[in-house]
């Protein structure tokens, strides 16, 4: 068997090292706009809708990693801006729009993949595999990761505005439909920057997870940004350190870790844990 050293001096050991760091960012800073848009379920929809656009891709265009990202944008992008057009124009809301496109797509994508006898590359987009990903996965998602966290920090005084008080942001001439679709736009391309790493169902936890667990801690909105995206890079790494020696899959760890992470800070902040609120409560 071989070492870890021997491991982590393998050049695909040392990219999936370098995508837990900017990955776990990236995520963990885009995380607190979803937590304080209280926006998970429709990010775990949108995520599960990555499917279809792969799948169409694919079929149309062949298997190669430029093709299913190239879908994965494309679904992203009609259902989770599709759904918001739908809300806009009829009676029914984003969530019940958001619903009906990713359950139908989804399904469409899992039969088309299914008949093209995929299964391996299936495996993989659902529940990614970061130690498989190449030099471009590196750098497309190091240049979404550099685009959303610059992007989400200039815009972020206004989007604290819309998001506390989206009347007084629209009095103060804030462009609120405009932050409304950047930000939904933003968040998809974060999703599709960690397609690769932890793939279409595991997504969410990484891009929920982070900022949940600082919200426990912190009063402030600005500092779910950056400690979201400490604690999503530091877990990130802490569970490819892990997942070797326990001989567990990377990508199922990081968000294992993540998990735990939050289960800590619920039980132990002095504040808003489980224990606080029952002195509290006696």
């Amino acid at each position: 068997m071989s070492t870890f050293a021997d491991f982590i001096s393998e050049a695909p050991a040392k990219r999936a090292l370098l995508a837990c760091a900017m990955i776990g960012f990236s995520n963990g800073f885009a995380s607190a706009f979803v937590v304080l848009r209280k926006s998970a379920l429709k990010v775990g929809t949108l995520s599960h809708g990555l499917l279809p656009g792969i799948a169409l891709a694919v079929l149309f265009f062949g298997l190669s990693q430029w093709s299913a990202l190239a879908g994965a944008v494309f679904a992203a992008m009609f259902i989770g801006l599709g759904s918001l057009f739908v809300a806009r124009t009829s009676r029914l809301d984003q969530d019940t729009a958001l619903g009906i496109l990713y359950t139908a797509g989804f399904a469409a994508g899992y039969i088309v993949l299914t008949r093209l006898n995929i299964r391996q590359k299936l495996d993989e987009w659902l529940f990614g595999s970061i130690v498989g990903m190449a030099d471009s996965d590196l750098w497309i998602a190091f240049g979404i990761s550099v685009l959303a966290v610059l992007m989400l920090t200039a815009m972020q005084r206004p989007l604290l505005i819309f998001l506390f008080e989206p009347n007084v942001a629209a009095s103060l001439g804030v462009p609120v439909r405009f932050l409304n679709y950047a930000t939904f736009g933003i968040v998809i391309l974060v999703l599709i920057s960690s397609l690769q790493a932890v793939g279409c169902i595991l997504s969410v936890g990484l891009l929920v997870a982070p900022a949940a667990t600082v919200y426990l801690f912190s009063n402030s909105a600005r500092a779910l940004f950056l400690g979201g995206g400490i604690i999503g890079m530091l877990g990130s790494v802490a569970a490819f350190f892990l997942s070797y020696p326990l001989g567990w899959h990377i990508s199922s760890t990081i968000v294992l870790v993540l998990g735990v992470i939050f289960a800590l800070a619920y039980i132990s902040s002095p504040r808003y844990g489980l224990f606080s609120k029952r002195r509290q409560a006696a």
